[in-house]
């Protein structure tokens, strides 16, 4: 999926190396891009803090997590400050679960966690005087999560809900866009997250078994059309 995208973006490129360029005054308007997203998460376990002594006897001794791909929609709304600085929110909902590594490998821990990663960054756009339009960028991002389940393994160790906490990470961004007129263009777009997550086990009495915490760490690797006005 990586080298696609990569392949994607480089083709584009090429050809808008090739396209005649054109100079914009983006200074207040406002850029509102539809893109095709894939959501790759990390979900390494970076500590468990708090295990009950039956769950830590079903546990191996060595064991790590990993939480699965996905692939959504995502709208991001753009604001030009200047025509070089800009700042930029976007929003989607996807969906993991995560799954045991190594000594647990192919165990089904959470279900159907689904994420809004609402995100704000700063960028500049680097005014090289070309058709292509590259920017780097930085910001923060809130992570709302909800709908997680315990998925088979963890209910057959007696876990009966799982809470994944919300909170802030933050965001570095870098991309290009490749103007098709006054309005219409189309657009590339890297980000990487940097966000830890807690999550927390709890048996049928609602008596904590399990807390763990992970790096989600994620890319999200986006490609689609942008409208200008």
């Amino acid at each position: 999926m990586r080298k696609t995208a990569a392949l994607v973006a480089f083709t584009a490129a090429a050809f808008a190396f090739n396209a005649p360029a054109q100079a914009q005054d983006m200074a207040g308007k406002v850029q509102v891009k539809v893109m095709g997203t894939a959501v790759l998460p990390d979900g390494n376990l970076k500590e468990v803090k708090f295990v009950s002594d039956d769950i830590a006897a079903a546990l191996p001794a060595e064991f790590n997590t990993k939480a699965d791909n996905n692939y959504v929609p995502t709208l991001a709304v753009e604001y030009f400050l200047t025509n070089d600085l800009s700042v930029e929110t976007i929003c989607c909902v996807t969906q993991h679960n995560v799954e045991g590594t190594g000594g647990l490998d192919g165990a089904k821990l959470v279900d159907d966690a689904r994420i809004i990663p609402a995100t704000l960054t700063a960028k500049y756009h680097l005014p090289l005087g070309l058709p292509i339009k590259p920017y780097i960028g930085a910001g923060a991002t809130y992570w709302f999560v909800f709908n997680e389940k315990p998925g088979s393994t963890a209910k057959a160790l007696g876990v009966a809900d799982t809470d994944i906490k919300d909170g802030f990470g933050a965001v570095l961004q870098a991309g290009f866009d490749v103007p098709l007129n006054e309005k219409f263009g189309l657009t590339f777009d890297a980000k990487k997250y940097f966000i830890d997550r807690t999550a927390s086990f709890y048996d049928a009495n609602d008596t904590l078994v399990l807390k763990t915490k992970h790096d989600l760490d994620p890319w999200l690797l986006s490609a689609g059309i942008s409208y200008a006005f």
